[in-house]
């Protein structure tokens, strides 16, 4: 049992590693929350006039991911600002001086990685999915209710084509708890035919817009008939562009590993050709498939380059961590890039895409964690 204790030592550097953690994980949320996500709420306010509430809800649901992406960051800053300062104080000299290796003052710390590594997985599998494809879901949700006008009577929408030409016009007779009455639309996005459909009823969905008791009259430009059709119910896609922008390529935000998996092996099953993913898709899905299991370990990784960068000799009297930090999340990130990009264009294995940033990082950590750990 005193193998699983955690000593005065332990308990001491741990402390103030989740202070710096916490801290960091406010910080850097906060960036790139305002940097990304901040910006794309508020174009989707500003151009598909979403309500205020609904993109604060939105802001709640993005949260998550944005944390997963902190994790790792923050362990790396906690770790290399905590032993800089201990290096500052001479706290790692009396320690070694005391016969207690460089190995045994990062113990604590490379637990705290492996915690937060099992975090950022959890996280990333169960929570991220689920909110991620809710706030797509509410997303797509309000850009079709924006367009009702609640308890109007008699009132007209224009659906426009790149902001210009015209590519339908509908009247509504009367519009009350989400469901309309007496509906015709007027679509003119096929310039060989013009279509006319008359509803009794309708209502909203994330679809579009559903149409019940309907009939469709086609006719040509000249006025002359082409065809006369009913049906019970339909759907008009309504705003499909935006969801379509929305839900593009998400598959892998929107579905965990297991989840995304099977959807590969079952694309690669299909013979329907017009049903499979195209090369690309495939491509991307695989590597984020694999990204799913390697980017939890970046906060180990880190850790292993960060340790050693962090000890600094006695005669530097600055505290250089946040330096340090900044220079090693930019190496980290730029490899990153180039090794998906590379991935998806088909030079690199989507396996080694996922994982070459570790195994580059990883490699050149423990290089250094040796010469500052075991070598004199």
């Amino acid at each position: 049992m005193n193998k699983f204790k955690l000593s005065i030592l332990d308990r001491y550097i741990l402390v103030q590693i989740t202070e710096i953690f916490v801290f960091g994980v406010l910080i850097f949320t906060s960036i790139i929350f305002a940097s990304d996500t901040f910006t794309t709420l508020i174009k989707q306010i500003s151009m598909y006039g979403m309500p205020v509430k609904i993109a604060f809800m939105m802001i709640l649901l993005n949260l998550p991911a944005i944390m997963v992406m902190t994790i790792p960051i923050s362990v790396l800053f906690a770790t290399v600002m905590t032993v800089n300062r201990m290096c500052l104080a001479s706290e790692i000299t009396v320690l070694r001086a005391c016969g207690i290796s460089i190995s045994r003052i990062a113990k604590p710390i490379f637990l705290f990685a492996i915690a937060a590594t099992l975090v950022t997985f959890l996280i990333n599998e169960t929570i991220v999915p689920i909110t991620t494809q809710q706030s797509k879901y509410l997303a797509m949700w309000s850009i079709t209710q924006r367009h009702i006008p609640k308890g109007k009577k008699n009132f007209t929408l224009k659906e426009l084509q790149n902001g210009i030409q015209l590519k339908r016009f509908f009247y509504v007779e009367d519009c009350a708890d989400g469901q309309f009455k007496n509906v015709s639309i007027l679509d003119v996005s096929d310039p060989s035919a013009i279509q006319i459909i008359q509803a009794k009823s309708g209502s909203s969905n994330l679809e579009g817009w559903l149409f019940r008791n309907a009939s469709a009259y086609t006719i040509t430009p000249k006025g002359k008939n082409l065809s006369t059709s009913w049906f019970e119910q339909t759907t008009i896609d309504f705003d499909s562009e935006i969801n379509k922008q929305i839900l593009s390529n998400d598959q892998g935000k929107t579905h965990n590993f297991f989840q995304l998996a099977k959807i590969l092996a079952d694309d690669s099953q299909e013979t329907d050709e017009n049903k499979k993913l195209d090369e690309k898709t495939r491509r991307t899905n695989t590597i984020t498939l694999w990204d799913k299991t390697a980017f939890p370990f970046t906060s180990i990784v880190l850790v292993m380059l960060g340790v050693p960068l962090a000890i600094t000799p006695p005669r530097v009297r600055y505290n250089r961590g946040f330096l340090f930090s900044i220079l090693i999340i930019f190496f980290y990130y730029l490899i990153r890039a180039f090794s998906v990009s590379f991935g998806e264009a088909g030079v690199l294995l989507p396996i080694l895409a996922a994982w070459l940033p570790n195994i580059i990082i990883s490699g050149i950590g423990f290089v250094l964690y040796y010469k500052r750990a075991f070598k004199i």
